[in-house]
């Protein structure tokens, strides 16, 4: 059980981006996270009342967990939804997996702990494989694809200071049901307010392929996926668990190709290969915490 657990999360979170692209433009992208959002919230609420007898309501800071929310539910995410477009879903995966090597660099200096060498290594083997994969096309990379890599980092980094969040809000004793929940419901505030003020039309598609990516993404990836990574935790280690991050790069990458996205090349394998390793070599440890990665 734990293995077929294990197995789709790391499927169904490595193919994140590649649903994102699946998903297309029917709606606006902010329109189609909050769409996303709305049908997550439904589902932790429905959660959270059933395990309403189980969760302390009294152990909660409403700002650490609304910034939880917006760091990893709504402006990470936005980011990461232009960055997937504007570039690859194999690229956006291999960046977003450096989220193992930011997400430790940022405890350790908010919570003042030493930097384990191997976070370096981690680190330095995460940006080479992004150069590895770019070099042979770096004369005619174009604006919008150099936008969508600053997206993507920028998208990755406030990520890990949700995940920053995420530690502080466990460390308060904050069920993570209920953090879920508010931090989700302080996402689809914020994307509504965001697409009201832009004028942005909430159109119900008739694509099958956006509804085929829409309940992937927050059925699947946002809440299947993290009740069973909740279950991993529990029954293998939060450590051991992790783990599946290091292969994100290698499933979105492949997905990318069959899709017909990417072209299989030596720099991609290359670049795949150094990234999970590098993933692999920060996790690998069991004094790594790493959170709900997406």
């Amino acid at each position: 059980m734990n293995a077929a657990m294990y197995i789709f999360c790391m499927l169904i979170w490595g193919l994140n981006f590649i649903a994102v692209k699946i998903q297309g433009e029917s709606v606006s992208l902010e329109v189609a996270l909050l769409y996303r959002s709305v049908i997550a919230f439904v589902l932790f609420s429905v959660l959270l009342w059933v395990l309403r007898q189980r969760v302390a309501l009294n152990n909660v800071n409403v700002l650490t967990v609304i910034g939880f929310g917006l760091c990893n539910f709504t402006v990470s995410y936005l980011l990461l939804y232009y960055g997937t477009f504007y570039s690859t879903a194999a690229i956006v995966t291999l960046i977003f997996s450096m989220k193992s090597i930011l997400t430790p660099v940022l405890i350790s200096i908010v919570f003042k702990k030493p930097i384990a060498p191997k976070i370096y290594i981690g680190g330095f083997l995460g940006v080479l494989s992004v150069i590895v994969i770019l070099y042979p096309d770096l004369n005619h990379l174009s604006s919008a694809f150099i936008m969508g890599i600053v997206m993507a980092m920028f998208g990755t980094i406030i990520t890990s200071v949700g995940d920053v969040l995420s530690l502080f809000n466990s460390n308060r004793g904050t069920h993570p049901v209920l953090a879920n929940t508010l931090g989700m419901l302080g996402a689809v505030l914020f994307l509504l307010f965001y697409t009201l003020i832009r004028g942005q039309q909430y159109t119900v598609p008739t694509d099958v392929n956006f509804w085929i990516g829409l309940l992937y993404l927050s059925v699947l990836a946002s809440f299947l996926a993290w009740l069973f990574y909740l279950k991993l935790i529990k029954n293998i280690g939060a450590s051991e668990s992790s783990y599946m991050v290091a292969m994100f790069p290698a499933i979105g990458g492949l997905a990318s190709v069959l899709l017909g996205e990417s072209k299989l090349s030596i720099s991609l394998v290359l670049g795949i290969v150094l990234a999970c390793l590098g993933a692999y070599l920060a996790l690998r440890k069991k004094d790594v915490s790493n959170h709900y990665p997406h």
